[in-house]
């Protein structure tokens, strides 16, 4: 009878004998696939050389962002063919510092733009870079853009440019802004799902769909006045950087039918008449005139103008990473949804946020610190992490001055209520200062098929499960320890802006706010960007001269390896196209709840999160 099992023992050995040498097999190759890689572009001889006369191009095909998120490597591979633009990330500060550079930069005559593939990027960002272009333009310099097509996101950044170029078959959509959730509460009733919710203000309508299949009114009276003010603010930019009345960007509908009457309903002719762009043309007589220019680009297989993308032009002109004995203002980046412990980039994890400004606290070079904070909240518990590690910063007596992005809201303004100055945008999306509870139980849905959950424990928490109902014993102590949390915001907010309990909470309850109106209410100090912030916190540490140091999560040196073999992968697998279909349309909101829910991980069930921050 021994013989058997011994048999099957060797079996299975064999196996994964076989597997593991499969494995090494495939992680040499991995390996030694990077180190070629490596030596290639190490031996190859190609210098970037940059003629007189040239213009910089900016490309852009995703989102811009302050962090980019990490991708794992393998994952984006096996998922190239499905992806789309909105995976590619920008780093605003690498754009920023290009675009710079090259307005002072003599062989660097003109910015060209096509903005067709830029995608779900806040105006905040957008503003950043069109103050960038604005500064280019004043050293002399013209700046171009081409489109097919112009989103309104995509319009906004190109209002900038001395010359907005459209195809004559292409279109301008500029239709407002608005706010449209689903909603879930009929159909978790039907699904005999039971959500429990606690939570402190009126205008905390983060759990509304998961409670409600419509909008409260408390929620859209807060809501219409947060997309008025900014829509003014969008409506106002554009107008004056175009020239042309505010009241002729968003047409109603019979507004736009009989302008478009009125050029033969042709979009793009409608578009020229009410001085929303410059010209009409085809993307070679763009070109063209573009050559006009500034030149025909030295290789003549391109038949193309002289020019250089603003990735390669940011390479050649970043600055040596160099050893330095000054002081230093150390920047940190808190981007994304915040989450308990350890996340990667482009999500903000308590433990791993607080370890970086441990980093920067043990730092006798860093005098200063400024938090860029782009975030809708999350996890209380890991916000509390994040904002004790803040205070044992600032205990060292080293400043820390917050900047804002395009949110900065709940568990975002949470993190950043006791900086020593906030900056923010005049589009900024911040306060949202309220909490919640959310416990789902699915008793009745198990019951429904037939699975009961029966048993004995010692004390009502002791049975605690997602298959038993919430006693309203147990719901009462949850909803106090809300209370007890909306209480402790309020005070965070208080004693960080120096301002009374009862005066925050007159402008808390869960209503978000703009940075323009965030500074008449004592929430934010004062309207800037990153460079304000950073030349703040030098003058608050006394510093007459400074470096910047930007202190963030490092790849092990297996993940660089990886991240060099299969970026360049990527480029092997053709791209699949495909068109939305009206299923997708409606799973896509739901998976993304779904996804919510299940980053739903504070120990004591408190959330500090905006979910209306997310604005089409």
């Amino acid at each position: 009878m021994s013989a058997q099992p011994s048999f099957i023992r060797r079996f299975f050995r064999g196996i994964w004998l076989t597997l593991n040498a499969v494995r090494k097999i495939i992680l040499n190759l991995v390996f030694f696939g990077v180190l070629i890689l490596i030596f290639a572009s190490l031996s190859g001889d190609d210098v970037l050389e940059l003629d007189n006369n040239t213009a910089l191009v900016l490309k852009l095909n995703g989102s811009i962002v302050d962090q980019k998120r990490y991708v794992d490597p393998i994952s984006a591979l096996l998922q190239e063919g499905n992806q789309d633009n909105a995976q590619h990330e920008y780093l605003l500060s690498d754009l920023i510092y290009a675009i710079d550079s090259a307005a002072n930069d003599g062989r660097i005559s003109m910015l060209v733009m096509d903005l067709s593939g830029l995608s779900r990027t806040g105006m905040s960002q957008l503003q950043t870079v069109g103050d960038a272009v604005k500064r280019f333009k004043a050293q002399g310099k013209s700046v171009s853009v081409i489109g097919n097509y112009f989103s309104q996101q995509q319009y906004f950044l190109a209002s900038y440019a001395d010359e907005i170029v459209l195809n004559p078959q292409g279109v301008v959509e500029i239709q407002g802004l608005s706010m449209y959730r689903l909603f879930y509460n009929s159909a978790l009733d039907k699904l005999k799902v039971q959500t429990h919710v606690f939570r402190v203000g009126t205008y905390k309508s983060a759990i509304e769909p998961f409670i409600r299949d419509d909008m409260s009114v408390a929620a859209k009276e807060a809501n219409q006045s947060l997309l008025n003010n900014l829509w003014q603010t969008y409506s106002e930019i554009v107008a004056g950087n175009r020239n042309i009345n505010a009241s002729r960007l968003a047409l109603s509908a019979d507004e736009y039918l009989q302008q478009l009457n009125a050029n033969e309903g042709d979009s793009a002719k409608m578009a020229l008449s009410l001085g929303w762009v410059d010209s009409l043309m085809t993307l070679d007589q763009f070109r063209q005139q573009v050559i006009a220019k500034v030149g025909l680009a030295t290789n003549s297989d391109t038949h193309t103008f002289k020019q250089i993308n603003i990735e390669d032009y940011h390479d050649l002109v970043k600055p040596l990473e160099l050893p330095t004995s000054q002081a230093n203002v150390a920047i940190i980046v808190a981007e994304g949804q915040i989450m308990n412990g350890n996340q990667q980039p482009g999500d903000i994890g308590g433990e791993s946020t607080a370890k970086l400004i441990r980093k920067a606290k043990y730092d006798d070079q860093v005098k200063a610190l400024v938090l860029r904070v782009n975030s809708p909240g999350g996890s209380a518990f890991a916000s509390e992490q994040i904002r004790q590690e803040l205070l044992s910063f600032q205990a060292t007596g080293k400043p820390v001055v917050v900047s804002m992005g395009t949110y900065a809201a709940s568990g975002g303004y949470w993190i950043s209520a006791d900086a020593d100055y906030i900056y923010a945008t005049p589009t900024t999306i911040t306060g949202s200062i309220g909490i919640f509870g959310l416990i789902t139980t699915f008793q009745d849905s198990l019951a429904s098929i037939g699975i009961y959950t029966d048993g004995v424990s010692t004390n009502d928490w002791a049975g605690l499960s997602v298959t038993r109902s919430l006693s309203p014993q147990v719901a009462a102590v949850i909803q106090r320890s809300i209370e007890k949390g909306y209480h402790e915001f309020l005070s965070i907010v208080a004693e960080g802006r120096d301002m009374g309990l009862e005066q925050v909470d007159a402008i808390a309850q869960g209503r978000v706010w703009t940075g323009s109106e965030a500074i008449k209410l004592g929430l934010v100090d004062e309207l800037g960007d990153m460079e304000d912030a950073i030349a703040k916190a030098a003058k608050l540490a006394d510093l007459a001269e400074y470096d910047t140091t930007l202190i963030e999560q490092s790849l092990s040196t297996e993940q660089l390896m990886i991240q060099e073999l299969f970026g360049s992968a990527k480029s092997w697998l053709p791209p699949i196209k495909g068109q939305a279909s009206l299923v997708t349309s409606v799973t896509g909101p739901i998976n993304q709840a779904l996804q919510q829910l299940s980053q739903f991980d504070d120990p004591q069930g408190k959330y500090l999160l905006c979910e209306v921050c997310r604005i089409e």
